[in-house]
C-alpha cells in the first residue's frame, strides 16, 4: 500500500512540476506549484517525516507561494499562449532524465542493498520533531545562530532600503 501512495505522490509531483514550467499563464503555474507542494508534503508523510511535511505546507505552500502570487498579481502579466514555446525541448530533456533514472533503477536492482540492522534495544523512542530540535540546538547551534544573525542583518537592510526617503529628508 505504501508503494501505491509513493507512486501516486511521485506521479502527481512530476506532472505538476512539468505544468509549472509548461503553462504560460503564471496564475495556473502557481496553482500547479501549490498542488506540487501539497503532494511533496504527502510524500514526507509516507516517509514518516511529519515535521518536514508540516514545514513544507507552512513555509512553501503558505509563504513562498503567496509571495509568488503577489508578484504575479502586481506585474499583471497577461499571455494568450497556453504553453511555452520551448516546451518541446523541456519534454526532450525530461524524457532523457527519466530514461537515466529508469536505467539507474534497473542496474541498481542487480546490486543487493547492504543494511546494517541495529540491535533491538538500541533504537531510541524519540520522534522526528524532538530529534530535529535536539540536533538544531546542540550540534548545529552555532550555524543556527549565524543564520539568524544573517537574516536579522538582511531584515534591517530591507527596512533601511524601504525607508531610504525617510532618512534622507532629515
Amino acid at each position: 500500500m505504501a508503494t501505491f501512495f509513493f507512486f501516486y505522490f511521485a506521479g502527481v509531483i512530476v506532472l505538476t512540476s512539468f505544468l509549472v514550467v509548461a503553462l504560460r499563464n503564471p496564475v495556473y503555474s502557481a496553482l500547479s506549484l501549490l498542488i506540487m507542494f501539497f503532494h511533496v508534503a504527502g510524500l514526507y508523510v509516507t516517509l514518516h517525516a511529519e515535521f518536514l511535511a508540516a514545514v513544507q505546507i507552512i513555509v512553501y505552500a503558505g509563504a513562498i507561494l503567496v509571495l509568488y502570487l503577489f508578484v504575479v498579481m502586481l506585474l499583471n502579466v497577461r499571455q494568450e499562449q497556453r504553453y511555452h514555446p520551448q516546451v518541446k525541448l523541456g519534454v526532450l530533456l525530461g524524457v532523457t532524465v527519466l530514461a537515466e533514472v529508469l536505467l539507474l533503477a534497473y542496474y541498481r536492482s542487480f546490486v543487493p542493498p547492504v543494511l546494517d540492522a541495529a540491535p533491538a534495544g538500541v533504537v531510541e523512542s524519540t520522534g522526528n520533531t524532538e530529534s530535529i530540535g535536539e540536533l538544531l540546538y546542540s550540534t548545529y547551534l552555532f550555524p543556527f545562530e549565524v543564520a539568524s544573525l544573517i537574516l536579522l542583518v538582511a531584515m534591517i537592510g530591507a527596512v533601511i532600503l524601504a525607508k531610504k526617503d525617510l532618512f534622507s529628508e532629515q
